[in-house]
C-alpha cells in the first residue's frame, strides 16, 4: 500500500489512487459505522479521507508508520473534527419548553422545613418581649411605630428589642447563610 501511495504522492497516479480507493473506503466506513457515525456521515468521512490523502500524499513518510495507520489517523482526526462541529444541543420539540417546574423540589422543601425548625426553636429561646416584638414586625407586618402605638412602648424601646432579638436570631442562625 504504501507504493500506491508514493506514486499518488510522485505524480498523481489516478489508478494508485483507484486501488487505495477500493481498498480503503469500505474498512474506512465501516470504521466510522464502529465509532457512531451514521451510513451517510461515515460514507462522507471515508470519501474525505481519501480526498485528504489524494492531496496529502506527498506528506506520508513510510518511516513514521504504514500507511494504513496514516490514513486511519487522518480519518479518526476528520471524525473528530466532525464531532466538533456539530451541534451539541438539540432543542426540545414542540410544546416541550423548559421551563422550572412551579413546585419546589424535594430538596428545597426538606431545607425549608429545616430552616422553619431552626427558627422557630430560636423564637421559643427569645425572651417574650422580644419574641412580641419580632412577630408583630416580621408575621402581621406593623412597622416599629405601628407596633410601639400598639403595644404603648417608646419607639426607641421597640427599636431595642428588636435589635436584640435579631443579634440574637442572627448568631444562632449563622450557619445558615
Amino acid at each position: 500500500m504504501a507504493d500506491l501511495l508514493q506514486r499518488v504522492a510522485a505524480n498523481g497516479d489516478v489508478d494508485a489512487f483507484r486501488a487505495l480507493f477500493k481498498v480503503y473506503a469500505p474498512r474506512i466506513k465501516s470504521y466510522m459505522l464502529r465509532q457512531g457515525a451514521d451510513s451517510a456521515t461515515a460514507e462522507e468521512l471515508s470519501q474525505e479521507t481519501l480526498l485528504t490523502v489524494w492531496r496529502k500524499a506527498a506528506l506520508y513518510s513510510d518511516e513514521k508508520g504504514s500507511a494504513t495507520t496514516w490514513i486511519f489517523t487522518i480519518a479518526r482526526n476528520l471524525r473528530i473534527d466532525r464531532l466538533r462541529r456539530e451541534v451539541a444541543w438539540q432543542p426540545l420539540p414542540e410544546n416541550n419548553a423548559e421551563q422550572p417546574s412551579p413546585e419546589p423540589g424535594p430538596d428545597e422543601e426538606l431545607s425549608e422545613r429545616e430552616r422553619g425548625e431552626r427558627v422557630r426553636s430560636v423564637m421559643a429561646e427569645l425572651p417574650p418581649e422580644q419574641t412580641e416584638v419580632v412577630t408583630l414586625a416580621f408575621i402581621q407586618g406593623l412597622s416599629h411605630s405601628e407596633i410601639a402605638a400598639r403595644l404603648g412602648l417608646p419607639l426607641g424601646t421597640v427599636k431595642s428589642r428588636m435589635r436584640l432579638a435579631y443579634h440574637k436570631i442572627r448568631d444562632a442562625l449563622e450557619d445558615l447563610r
